[in-house]
Order: C-alpha cells, then sequence, then structure tokens
C-alpha cells in the first residue's frame, strides 16, 4: 500500500525552525489523537475526551492548538530539537527536510510485524539568517500568514474520507495505535529528518501539496536526500 504523501514548503528565520515545525506537527497529530479506549466488553467500548492547549509562538505572528499531553508535546520537542539543530550546524543558509510518518503494524508470518506507513507529511524548510529587525518582523508576519494557510490545508484534507486504519479488537490496539501515553491515544507515527529521510520508502506516491506541483515536489524532495546522502 502506498502511503499518502504531503509536502509543505516554507521559508523561515533560523529562530522560526522549532515553532514552524511544532506548529504543523502538533496541528496534524490534534486530528490524529483519540482518548483513551476504555473496553467494557469484546467489541464495546468508550472513548476518552481531550483536552486542548493554545500555544502562543514567540517568533511568529501565530498561535496553535495542540492535545493537551505533555508526554506528546515533550516527545515531538525532542525530535524537532534535533532537527533545527542538524540546520544549524550542518544546513546553515540553506535548509533540510522533516517528515511526520503514521504506520500500522501488520502481522506477516510467525511472530514478525511489518510497519506500513499510511501518510506521510514532510516538512521542507529553507533557513535564512537576517540580522534587521525590519527584515524580522516582515518575516514574523508573513510565516504567521503561512502556518495560518497549512492549518486549514491540514484541516481540509483531514475532512476528506481518505484511507485511516479501521479500530481493531483490543488484543490489537497496538497495532494501530501508540499505547505508550497515559490520557491520549495517537495512531502510531514517528519523526525523521534529514539522512534519516533516505530510508523513507520510495515508492510512496505525493498526492498532494499546499504549495507545490507534484513535479516541484520531487525535485526539491530529490535535492533534500541527494544532500543527506552526501553527509
Amino acid at each position: 500500500m502506498n502511503a499518502r504523501a504531503h509536502v509543505l514548503e516554507l521559508t523561515v528565520d533560523e529562530r522560526q525552525i522549532s515553532e514552524t515545525v511544532l506548529s504543523i506537527f502538533h496541528s496534524l497529530m490534534f486530528h490524529r489523537t483519540l482518548g483513551k479506549f476504555h473496553y467494557k466488553q469484546e467489541g464495546s467500548y468508550s472513548i476518552g475526551t481531550l483536552g486542548m492547549v493554545d500555544v502562543d509562538c514567540d517568533y511568529i505572528d501565530f498561535t496553535y492548538v495542540r492535545v493537551a499531553s505533555d508526554e506528546l508535546d515533550n516527545m515531538l520537542k525532542k525530535e524537532v530539537s534535533g532537527f533545527q539543530d542538524d540546520l544549524r550546524r550542518r544546513f546553515s543558509g540553506t535548509g533540510g527536510a522533516i517528515s511526520l510518518e503514521f504506520y500500522q503494524k501488520r502481522k506477516s508470518h510467525l511472530f514478525k510485524k511489518d510497519d506500513v506507513p499510511w501518510e506521510v507529511w514532510t516538512i521542507v524548510l529553507e533557513v535564512v539568517k537576517l540580522n534587521n529587525e525590519n527584515d524580522r518582523q516582515q518575516i514574523r508576519e508573513k510565516v504567521g500568514e503561512l502556518l495560518t494557510e497549512k492549518v486549514f490545508y491540514i484541516a481540509e484534507t483531514m475532512s476528506k474520507f481518505e484511507y485511516i486504519p479501521k479500530v481493531p479488537n483490543e488484543p490489537d490496539l497496538e497495532l494501530v495505535f501508540d499505547l505508550s501515553f497515559p490520557n491520549i491515544q495517537p495512531y502510531l507515527f514517528r519523526q525523521q529528518h534529514h539522512q534519516q529521510l533516505q530510508q523513507q520508502q520510495l515508492s510512496t506516491s505525493p498526492s498532494s501539496s499546499s504549495s507545490s506541483s507534484p513535479s516541484a515536489v520531487g525535485s526539491v524532495m530529490k535535492k533534500i536526500i541527494k544532500g543527506a546522502l552526501a553527509i
């Protein structure tokens, strides 16, 4: 099964890297997270409620909503922080890419389970370094406008009738959901950036992009992967 692939491209100031990625990833997780499942009997269950938190960005004129889970927030921040450090250390003045992949586990043979991606969101950033306060204010406003467009695009995409793994019986919940969080139950996911992107399945076919044509997206991703392979 080929995963749906979406590519979002932005130009940001180096101070905006973390907030840009987190605002998009948290917006995605908000749509891909459920409350905890509570089973009463086989095939009968209830789903707990989700809390929400508003987050104001420091370097962008933008406020986003995330799931009220410090554990999820810390997990996303850890990977994004590594991505930001890599950009500053290796790709300063150019850019890089980071992806959020949703997958499910499928039993193959014996006791082996294969990870099968079903949706991949990739953020491609061009990073600039601005020393002029006027320029910083302009990009602060511009990136805020772009993120508003991206979040609306995410909401519109999530409302479409597209493949999402079915809720399995209780013994197989771990094949679809991450059960490690105390108060939420997101679909299985992982983050990847830079050299990790070369391991992403090349069979994944882009289905849409909020800012580029499929051919342009393919060109951008080839450049990112080529750069990562050269490291």
